[in-house]
This record gives C-alpha cells, sequence and structure tokens, in this order.
C-alpha cells in the first residue's frame, strides 16, 4: 500500500468537493482529490442538466397540443418518439459530463485519486487497498443518494431512482412516482406531458417547496387539473408481478380503492448523505442522530466528540443542508478555503435561501417562509403579507399561462423585505430579482421604485409588492415593538 502525506485531502469530486480543491489550492500545492464514484457532477450526470433536457423535451410536446387557444390548429396527432427523447437526454447530457470531466483533467492525475476512503484515524484516511493519507486536515464533500423506504423494495428492479431514468433507452407506458416535492414533480409532470401514464403520491400533505397553506393549495388544484397527484396519498399495498408494480390505493377524489399496474415505482422520497462508509466513528467528531458530523455553516468546521473545533470540514449535499447545486458550489469554497488557512478560518459568505422548481407553471421560494418568519418572531404579530395571482396579469393572459399565485412577507414596522414564495409563468427570473434585493436588505418602499417595464410578467411582481406595501405598519414605534420579540429570540 502506497504512503503518502498531505495538506488537504478532498473526499468527493462533485461540485462541493471541485470548488474545495481550487479553493485549498490557492493556499498549499499539496492537495489531493479523492473520488470513489465515476467522475462527473451529480449536475451534470443525473441531476439539474438531463432532468432538465426531459422537461424541454416535454415542454415541446405540450405547447405543439396546445395551439388551439391561439388560433393555430396543428393538423394530425402529436408524436412522442420516446427512443429519441432519450438518445437527445443522454447525447447532451454525456456533453455536460465530458465538460466537467475535462476541467477536471487540468489537475495533476497525482492530485487525484480514484477510490473509495474511509478513515483509520482523525489524520488518516485508507482508499481503497491501495492508498494510505496522512492529511493534515480533511474535506468531506461526499455527496448523498436517493432513499425510500423499505416496503417499496416488493418492487424489486422495478424500483429506480432518478439515475435510473436517465439510462433508459426508451420511455415507458406507465410509472408511479412516489414523492412530490422537486424531483417527483418535475420528472412526473415531465413524463406525463412526453405521454406516460402516471400518478403521484405522497405522505403528510408536502407538495414541493412550498409552506405557505394558499399557495400550495392552488398548487395542489392547478396540478391535479392535467394529472394526478396527491400529496397526502392512503397507498395499502406495493406488488411485484411479472415485470410491473401492482399498486393499491385509495382514489384521492372518489375514495374508492383502485389496484393500477405500473412499469415502474419511481422514488423520489429524498436522499441520504454519503457519509456511512467513511467510518466516522474513527474520525473523532461528534455525529448526530442522522449520522451527519455537528458544523459551523458559516466556516464549514466539524467539532471534535469533545466539542472542541476540529480539522475537518464537510460541504455540500453531504451535510444535508440545502442540497443545490449554488449551495454546494459555495460551502465548498468556504469549506477549502478554512482546509488552506486553517487554524485560521474565516466566515464565509451565505446567501439568502432560494430555491427553484421547474414544474409548469414553476415554483419558487425565497428567504425564510411564514412559518419560519413567525417562529423567528416569537408569534409576534409583525409579519405582513402581500399577494398578487396571474389569472389577470397581462403578460400571463398574452400567453395564456395566467395561473398560479405569488405570497410576499415583510417585516412591520422596517418595512424590510423578508421572503416570498412564488407559482407561476416563468417565476424563476422573480425569483432571482426578489433574492438580490433581499441580499440588499432592501426596503419594500424601495423595491417598488424600481423599473417595471410593460408588458412584462415582472408587473404581477409590483402588484404583489403594492399589496404588500399597503398591508405594512411603518414607523419606530412598530419596529420597537417588533423587536421585543425580533429575529434571533
Amino acid at each position: 500500500m502506497q504512503e503518502r502525506d498531505v495538506d488537504i485531502a478532498i473526499i468527493g469530486a462533485g461540485s462541493a468537493g471541485l470548488s474545495a480543491w481550487h479553493a485549498a489550492r490557492k493556499h498549499s500545492d499539496s492537495v489531493v482529490l479523492i473520488e470513489g464514484g465515476e467522475y462527473g457532477t451529480t449536475c451534470a450526470r443525473v441531476g439539474c442538466m438531463p432532468s432538465k433536457l426531459l422537461i424541454a423535451a416535454a415542454e415541446a410536446a405540450h405547447h405543439a397540443r396546445d395551439t388551439e387557444g391561439f388560433g393555430v390548429r396543428v393538423r394530425g396527432e402529436i408524436e412522442v418518439d420516446g427512443g429519441a427523447v432519450m438518445a437527445r437526454v443522454k447525447r447532451e447530457r454525456d456533453g455536460f459530463v465530458k465538460r466537467v470531466f475535462k476541467s477536471m483533467q487540468r489537475i495533476d492525475e497525482a492530485d487525484r485519486i480514484t477510490g473509495d476512503a474511509r478513515f483509520a484515524d482523525p489524520h488518516t484516511l485508507v482508499v481503497g487497498d491501495h492508498t494510505r493519507l496522512r492529511a493534515r486536515n480533511i474535506v468531506i464533500a461526499t455527496g448523498s443518494r436517493g432513499t425510500w423506504p423499505g416496503f417499496f423494495e416488493a418492487a424489486g428492479d422495478r424500483l429506480v431512482v432518478n439515475d435510473d431514468v436517465f439510462e433508459w433507452d426508451d420511455l415507458p407506458e406507465s410509472v408511479a412516482v412516489f414523492g412530490p416535492g422537486v424531483i417527483g414533480l418535475e420528472l412526473g409532470q415531465a413524463l406525463h406531458r412526453l405521454g406516460v401514464r402516471l400518478r403521484i403520491f405522497g405522505v403528510g400533505g408536502a407538495l414541493g417547496p412550498f409552506r405557505d397553506d394558499a399557495v400550495r393549495e392552488l398548487a395542489d388544484d392547478t396540478f391535479n387539473e392535467e394529472f394526478y397527484v396527491d400529496p397526502d396519498a392512503r397507498v395499502e399495498s406495493i406488488e411485484r408481478d411479472g415485470d410491473q408494480v401492482v399498486i393499491s390505493f385509495l382514489e384521492r377524489h372518489s375514495g374508492k380503492r383502485l389496484t393500477e399496474r405500473f412499469d415502474y415505482l419511481l422514488a423520489a422520497t429524498g436522499r441520504r448523505p454519503n457519509l456511512d462508509r467513511l467510518d466516522l466513528e474513527k474520525a473523532g467528531l461528534a455525529i448526530d442522530d442522522k449520522g451527519v458530523p455537528h458544523y459551523n455553516r458559516f466556516t464549514m468546521q466539524c467539532r471534535n466528540a469533545d466539542d472542541s473545533p476540529g480539522h475537518v470540514f464537510i460541504a455540500g449535499d453531504a451535510n444535508q443542508e440545502l442540497p443545490l447545486l449554488h449551495e454546494a458550489n459555495t460551502q465548498g469554497r468556504i469549506a477549502g478555503d478554512n482546509a488552506g488557512r486553517y487554524p485560521e478560518l474565516r466566515a464565509g459568505l451565505r446567501n439568502v435561501p432560494l430555491a427553484i422548481v421547474f414544474t409548469d407553471p414553476q415554483m419558487a421560494t425565497v428567504g425564510a417562509s411564514r412559518g419560519e418568519l413567525e417562529q423567528r418572531y416569537g408569534g409576534c404579530d409583525c409579519i405582513a403579507t402581500g399577494e398578487a395571482s396571474f389569472e389577470d396579469q397581462g403578460r400571463a393572459m398574452v400567453m395564456r399561462e395566467n395561473r398560479g399565485m405569488m405570497r410576499l412577507y415583510a417585516e412591520h414596522g422596517s418595512g424590510q423585505f423578508l421572503g416570498a414564495e412564488l407559482f407561476g409563468p416563468r417565476v424563476e427570473h422573480m425569483a432571482h430579482l426578489l433574492a438580490w434585493s433581499l441580499e440588499q436588505r432592501l426596503s419594500v418602499s424601495r423595491m417598488l421604485e424600481m423599473p417595471y417595464y410593460h408588458p412584462v410578467l415582472e408587473e404581477g411582481l409590483r402588484g404583489a409588492l403594492r399589496n404588500l406595501n399597503a398591508n405594512l405598519q411603518l414607523g419606530p414605534a412598530i419596529t420597537e415593538r417588533c423587536m421585543e420579540c425580533g429575529p434571533g429570540d
């Protein structure tokens, strides 16, 4: 076994690991990157990019079928060539992966180690059966993988996760999706629009990222006009029969017991961090009940079992905080920088929460939810809400995409904008504007002073801001009252 000493070892060559490597290299030439699986980030290989390729194909099919309302008639039936759809998805996906791999090749081969890493002691990693690394500091960036309840195992090899979808050579006839979160809704709607028979089942009533009851209920009604989704389903049994999965459930609207057959059961029920094979008990870290090290979200530094700050850092999906690409990049950069300068540390800039779901209508959240804000302010009535509907919004009506609503939140007294939940056409762009406004701590009145072109969807955002501004109680007396139970209490 090869013995080697390095300054910094980074476990995982995904988005967080690559960001950590580049940041750490500014402090030392002795940095190694360890990867146990295939090179190429989750985003490029099985996440953001292939899913958007599938969604783009679905949108093309949907728009081709939906021209009648514009007075445009398409003669003949719209046909979806499932094989051609999946061939393009895989071809373009492979191109994105190659670009990532090409950028990785700039890293010296001697600094890239292939194999599964595990701790032998707090400063020593064993990689595969070939390398023993002694590292001054270590960054864990091992990512995550799909997880599902044990009773899904009854589906056998008909049980798939999103990773498997992008390896299909053709589209199946039917799929049962479990989990109406980001992955389940995006892939579910795309498959439906490409002609796949679909049902989506959930537990507990959650739908996408929404926490505001009004927005969630409207999204629920809107999606159910197009395809079946039950966020709080009563599934009685899952069985394998031949090459199909047989699912018995109580139909949401009628309450009748139905038994249906599907080609696949797609589990979109969450992801678990890839930490269970690292032998973390030998790393001397403090671990929570989910097996994740305790860490500081501003430095990404893990704490030792004796509660002292340590030389191990964690970034990206491995810490389960915010499994998003831009967050992985940010966390990786902070972790790598601090691993490089340790024992000196610097608090990294953490951006405001921003999440976007590429369904139609799109879903987005910015900042804190209404519930989180009420908890933050100790239940005090210090939060104002404003809303607007897309049903009568001019540009949305022109496009025949006038579905959805938005709810915005601000602080009484100061008038500072605090967060939003958006459901509507192309809200990815408005979500960015709101995230930038929140980063700059703008007040609602200042946001209303910005230019709004006509006719654009952002005029709907202005309407919500006007409603929010009208509901605000401003002035020092209100501010002082809210500060009594204000942020941080």
